[in-house]
């Protein structure tokens, strides 16, 4: 029997493979990627009542011990990720299937969308830090390839800036795993924790550890180098944007938290005091570069950038309680940011254009729409009692007993900013009436059906929003989820002694 930590890995790969043997048949590529990210959500589902029940759920390949086998390695916090990857997965396969044009369908779309899915989950399953190199090198493939799909030029501009930064991030990547092995010896994350504790060399790991920072910070789209995320995610089709929105620069900010509370914790005084003051500039830029824009999803794209400050907090102020509220945000906005894109489409969907200039009357012709728009965009904001109050309310507390009140006002500041430019949205695309230079209003007034596959548009933007409010209702469950998952990050020994077993008693000697 494969083991359930293969499954979310296995399972996309699988499926991209079929799509492409059944490339002349789109109907069949449409339900295998239903039927393929259903099967995925639940194998993550397995992993994480696997992780909850056992602590760790770990796979040597090839009967190899660790560290010398590439292993796999789940923990909670890595298993909440891969549930939230199915659930991301499986919304955007459903909305793609009205979404998605027929020629983005012949040209690779389905096989690229299991192909990224793929990487995120590799991502973060692998206890290899090569191989966490080789994921995020297999969804910068997929990912550059689906943002071209179509070849317009906005696309094309968005994906030359996108690559080059992310490439450049890649080679400073490379350049720490060779660094790290030169001076370690060995590539498995949890045998390089065990050695860097045992070093007398703190000054190379700490050079080596920002490497890694601005390596995972591009990914993250942190300050200062976030603004290919602005360039780009605005330009392809809805589905795709919202895939990059919820799940790609999670990628980066779960690298930080694993290497960081795993890794280099030799130099918390340094390395976190910069993550600290890159996560308050991170929020500050990303939510001003917001509020001065007028174009739909380059106002939700400014504030993903904004959003990633909240989840480097938890991790920068290094409590347990701030871990416990990164990973809580991580959860809230993965859900809330790609569902309001996923209204964004709609919208475009009803009235062909993503400026605000061009919109209105959305709520005087579609109020559950509205409605829908008013979940996710609130709780983004922090209006209680959604998702995104608690998450907000927890690194509030966490910075205010750090004695961070600098840190507290900066992100009470940005809150209020980002419930300025929700209402923006609100304002000029759901409450003002249609524009009068607007005459195509058939699909906004009902006269037009928005779709026959109209089912595919509201059905992932209502269980999301569904999912916002659960959160937000039963929020001491996931709390409490959280909290398991943050006690394993601030005790790295668990993980060690997991991966390594016996072998981690073993005394590291210097030569």
């Amino acid at each position: 029997m494969i083991p359930e930590l293969a499954l979310p890995i296995l399972i996309p790969l699988l499926a991209g493979a079929l799509s492409l043997a059944l490339w002349r048949s789109v109907r069949a590529q449409r339900i295998l990627a239903v039927l393929a990210t259903l099967a995925m959500l639940a194998s993550g589902i397995w992993l994480l009542g696997s992780a909850l029940d056992q602590g760790f759920v770990v796979m040597e390949m090839g009967s190899w011990p660790a560290p010398f086998s590439i292993v796999l390695v789940a923990d909670v916090f890595s298993a909440i990720m891969v549930v939230l990857n199915g659930i991301i997965g499986l919304a955007i396969a459903v909305y793609s299937l009205a979404s998605t044009p027929r020629g983005h369908e012949k040209f690779g779309y389905y096989p690229l969308m299991h192909l990224l899915l793929a990487g995120v989950g590799g991502a973060f399953l692998t206890g290899d830090i090569f191989n966490l190199f080789v994921w995020f090198e297999v969804m910068l493939l997929a990912s550059f390839a689906l943002l071209t799909l179509g070849g317009e030029k906005a696309q094309m501009e968005g994906a030359i800036k996108y690559v080059t930064l992310n490439l450049f991030s890649s080679a400073i990547f490379l350049s720490a795993v060779g660094l790290l092995y030169g001076t370690i010896g060995t590539l498995n994350m949890a045998d390089i924790a065990q050695k860097v504790a045992a070093l007398d060399e703190p000054g190379m790991i700490t050079v080596i550890s920002m490497m890694f920072m601005v390596s995972f910070g591009i990914k993250a789209a942190a300050f200062p180098l976030f603004f290919w995320l602005p360039a780009s995610y605005h330009t392809p089709q809805v589905a795709v944007s919202a895939l990059f929105a919820g799940l790609l620069t999670k990628v980066g900010v779960y690298a930080l938290f694993r290497v960081f509370t795993l890794i280099f914790t030799q130099d918390i005084g340094y390395t976190h005091t910069i993550l600290l003051w890159a996560a308050a500039l991170t929020m500050v830029t990303g939510v001003l570069g917001a509020a001065a824009q007028f174009e739909f999803r380059r106002i939700l794209s400014f504030h993903i950038v904004s959003q990633i400050g909240y989840m480097i907090l938890g991790l920068a102020l290094f409590t347990p309680l701030a871990i416990i509220g990164g990973i809580f945000y991580v959860m809230h906005h993965i859900i809330v940011k790609t569902n309001l894109f996923l209204v964004s489409g709609i919208v475009y969907r009803m009235l062909g254009s993503y400026e605000l200039r061009d919109l209105g009357g959305v709520y005087r012709y579609k109020p559950l729409l509205a409605v829908l728009f008013l979940i996710p965009a609130l709780s983004l904001a922090g209006v209680p009692p959604l998702s995104g109050f608690f998450g907000k309310v927890i690194l509030i507390r966490a910075s205010l007993e750090t004695g961070a009140w600098v840190i507290s006002g900066i992100t009470l500041a940005v809150g209020l900013l980002t419930l300025y430019s929700m209402v923006k949205i609100w304002a000029e695309v759901f409450w003002k009436p249609v524009p009068e230079h607007v005459t195509d209003t058939g699909r906004l007034s009902g006269s037009e059906k928005l779709s026959r596959h109209a089912w595919a548009y509201y059905l992932p933007v209502a269980s999301l929003a569904t999912c916002t409010v659960l959160i937000g209702i039963w929020g001491q469950p996931i709390y409490e989820l959280a909290e398991v998952a943050a006690n394993q990050l601030m005790n790295p020994d668990q993980y060690i002694n997991a991966v390594l077993g016996e072998r981690s008693l073993i005394e590291v000697t210097q030569p």
